[in-house]
């Protein structure tokens, strides 16, 4: 028969050591404190990434804003004198600087203020340069003695009336409609000087289906 002592020695389990337990609890509550960590982490970083793309579109926005309200102008056309490339009622952007940086050159449709009452604005197609001899011959133009192909008038906008020939004074331009049998333009209030020209029309945002660039390449002499 064993001993009593024995008995309570066998039945008895020994004490885990202290340091032992404080330890597990100690790693237990780091690798808690890990997940929540990490956690707090990505989400800081959410955050900064949402604040730089708002920063960034906001200053996108603005550089836009800029751009539009300094550079380019928003006008309405009002009549049919550039059809078919504008209709009446037609919204375009002009860019009011461009002529600051490189000259005004044959084909370019401009917007210009109306020599015989400033308050108004046209918008023409460029057609002669300063000091040229612009002519019409039964509706074929010609500068300089040469004929200016002008694919942009349709043969039913054609007018085949004569004019000049006109020499062109320095400083100014020779305007017209596309639609030459229904354009008041420099045939009628002559060349107009550069000073009232004020922007080029550069690009068309209404109706949708007009929706594009206005930019022309210049007419070449032939």
């Amino acid at each position: 028969m064993d001993r009593p002592d024995q008995k309570q020695r066998g039945i008895t389990t020994p004490p885990e050591n202290p340091d032992s337990l404080l330890s597990s609890a100690s790693n237990a509550t780091n690798a808690a404190g890990g997940t929540t960590g990490e956690t707090a982490s990505a989400s800081s970083t959410l955050r900064k990434e949402i604040r730089v793309w708002t920063r960034d579109l906001l200053i996108a926005i603005g550089l836009a804003l800029v751009i539009i309200v300094f550079l380019y102008q928003p006008v309405k056309v009002e009549g049919t004198s550039m059809a078919p490339l504008l209709s009446d009622q037609e919204r375009i952007f002009i860019n009011k600087f461009v002529y600051r940086f490189e000259p005004i050159q044959r084909g370019d449709v401009v917007v210009f203020w109306y020599p015989a009452d400033h308050s108004k604005s046209f918008i023409k197609r460029v057609v002669g340069l300063p000091s040229e001899t612009v002519q019409i011959r039964q509706g074929v133009l010609y500068v300089n003695g040469k004929v200016i192909p002008e694919p942009y008038v349709p043969p039913q906008y054609e007018d085949n009336s004569d004019y000049g020939p006109k020499t062109v004074p320095n400083d100014c331009y020779f305007v017209l409609g596309d639609h030459r049998i229904s354009s008041n333009d420099s045939r009628v209030f002559g060349p107009v000087p550069s000073q009232l020209i004020y922007g080029r029309a550069v690009f068309a945002y209404w109706p949708v289906d007009h929706f594009g660039s206005l930019e022309t390449t210049e007419a070449d002499t032939k």
